[in-house]
């Protein structure tokens, strides 16, 4: 299987898992885990380690994570590097939802790497500004 898995701090990955849900419904093949407020590292490596209990070396992963060298990507690589799925993992920081939603829908139709790439062009490509349509004071209505 391939999973895509994300990681946080604070409740983004929690959040985002939420929001791809809504999108892509309930999906076993997704993974959320953050570190939360007031929480150590090695909690966090507990508990990502138990997240990923079910995912073997036959497994492929695609870990989104908050921050590039953020505490969650880099404990969460450190834990995949020491199960021994770190050859079978690609990682990338500054996770969204366009991006993840790419991720999710398209992982099963290219291999690891073309899908990496195209979940980072993704990315770049949704953002963009948000133009308003301009508005003529005399139809404004006060609000």
């Amino acid at each position: 299987m391939k999973y895509v898995i994300l990681v946080s701090h604070g409740q983004l990955a929690s959040g985002l898992a939420n929001a791809l849900g809504m999108l892509a419904g309930d999906r076993k093949d997704l993974i959320a885990c953050q570190l939360e407020d007031g929480k150590s590292a090695d909690q966090f490596a507990k508990e990502f380690g138990q997240a990923i209990e079910s995912v073997t070396d036959q497994d492929e992963i695609l870990m989104l994570g908050d921050i590039l060298g953020g505490s969650p990507l880099t404990t969460a690589a450190n834990v995949i590097a020491q199960k021994g799925l770190a050859a079978n993992t690609r990682a990338i920081g500054g996770m969204n939802l366009p991006l993840a939603l790419t991720a999710l829908l398209m992982k099963d139709a290219m291999d690891l790497d073309s899908l990496k790439e195209s979940i980072l062009m993704e990315a770049k490509d949704a953002m963009k500004e948000f133009a308003f349509a301009a508005v003529d004071e005399d139809d404004e209505e006060d609000v």
